[in-house]
This record gives structure tokens, C-alpha cells and sequence, in this order.
């Protein structure tokens, strides 16, 4: 802890980023895609939307359909990557994003995303964001989060080890990925907030960042 009981300061090496619910808030075109989804297979919309965050379409729909062919499931997946990339009608920053987002510039940092290239790119572009110099999408990985490759990926390619980086997510599967690599995690927005992150915040605009020796230091203020 700081002097100040209110906050809490983390030192670390370089920052790994989720994208959607951490910097891009893209719930409304998320819902708006898998509810047409969900109605097309006869599927209760809330119970799915409960389960799409974080992950890759296809593995959210293996999970929700597990006898269903995975050839389909792939199909739906290319599909629906279409209409997002093509839907960005309320995709907006989260909180404190843009200034996060600068002070970072300059310190190691890379995107780790579920989305592929065309939708993280429409994305952050549409929510004013710069896209990081490195980033880690759909089509890099192998295995969807929990999965931690593409986080064990980001720090590799950023030249780090697990333990020296700081996640930051907001999704259970999200979260779940990030210890598995061994990491720290900030837990951005109310679906992060019962999954106990290493420290959890309302939104980015709780959180400074600086540079430090041999890194870099956050400090996150209730």
C-alpha cells in the first residue's frame, strides 16, 4: 500500500490489454449480434449473453452447443465477425481510456484480444484509441482465453517474463487466462469486480501509470 490507504500501487515490467469491457466498451454491438444469434438456435438470449465475454465466437458457441460441429460453429463465427466489424453504433472508450492510453505510450504494452485484426482494429479506432505498436489477436493464437497463450505470447514477443507483467481484463475467462500465464491482474468494470483480480477498479480513469526504474509503476486510487 502507498502512504494513502486508499491506494494501491503495483510495479511491473510491461502491461498486457484486454480490448472489449477494458478499453472499448462494445457491449451494446456485442448483445445486439449474439441475441440474433441466440434466437436463431432456439437459445435463451440472457444465458447466452452470461457466457460470450472474453472468449472467441466459435468457443462460446462450442460451449453453449457442445454436439454441434465445429465446422459450423467456425462458420457462425466468420459470420458474426463481419456484422461487428461492420456495427460500431455505440462503441465508445471506456472511462479514463484515452489518457491510460497515453501515459502508456512510451512503456512496453501490447493488445491481447479475442477479436481478430479487423474487428480490434475498427474497434479502437472507433473509440478514439491508439492501436499498440503490438498486438495479439484471434489469428495469433491457437486456443481461446482461459487459455493463457496469448497472454504467455504478448509478454514473450514484448521480451518479459509472466511474473514481471500486469494484465488487465475484465472478463472471467479473461482473468482465468491471465493467472494461468502467471500474471497480475487489474480488473476493469462490474463483471470483473466479483472474480477476484489482484486489484479491481470502476473503470481506467482510477488508475495512474508511470514509468519507474526497471519499468514501470501503476497506482490505482479508490
Amino acid at each position: 500500500m502507498t502512504a494513502d490507504a486508499s491506494a494501491t500501487a503495483l510495479t511491473a515490467r510491461a502491461l498486457l490489454l484486454d480490448m472489449d469491457g477494458t478499453l472499448v466498451n462494445s457491449d451494446a454491438v456485442v448483445e445486439r449480434c449474439w441475441r440474433r444469434w441466440a434466437a436463431e438456435q432456439g437459445l435463451d438470449p440472457e444465458y447466452v449473453l452470461g457466457r460470450v465475454h472474453g472468449r472467441q465466437g466459435h468457443a462460446t458457441m462450442a460451449l453453449l452447443l457442445p454436439d454441434r460441429p465445429a465446422a459450423l460453429n467456425h462458420e457462425d463465427n466468420k459470420r458474426m465477425l463481419a456484422q461487428e466489424t461492420a456495427d460500431m453504433d455505440g462503441v465508445v472508450p471506456v472511462p479514463g481510456a484515452p489518457a491510460f492510453m497515453e501515459a502508456i505510450a512510451s512503456l512496453p504494452h501490447a493488445l491481447v484480444t479475442s477479436a481478430d485484426r479487423a474487428l480490434s482494429t475498427a474497434r479502437m479506432a472507433a473509440a478514439g484509441l491508439p492501436m499498440p505498436e503490438l498486438r495479439v489477436t484471434a489469428e495469433c493464437v491457437g486456443a481461446s482465453k482461459p487459455d493463457p497463450e496469448g497472454f504467455l505470447k504478448g509478454a514473450a514477443e514484448l521480451g518479459y517474463e509472466p511474473a514481471g507483467c500486469v494484465v488487465f481484463e475484465d472478463s472471467e475467462v479473461g482473468i482465468a487466462a491471465a493467472r494461468a500465464a502467471g500474471m497480475r491482474v487489474v480488473g476493469v468494470g462490474p463483471r470483473a469486480a466479483a472474480l477476484d483480480p489482484t486489484v479491481h477498479v470502476r473503470d481506467l480513469e482510477q488508475v495512474r501509470v508511470e514509468a519507474a526504474p526497471g519499468g514501470l509503476r501503476l497506482t490505482v486510487t479508490a
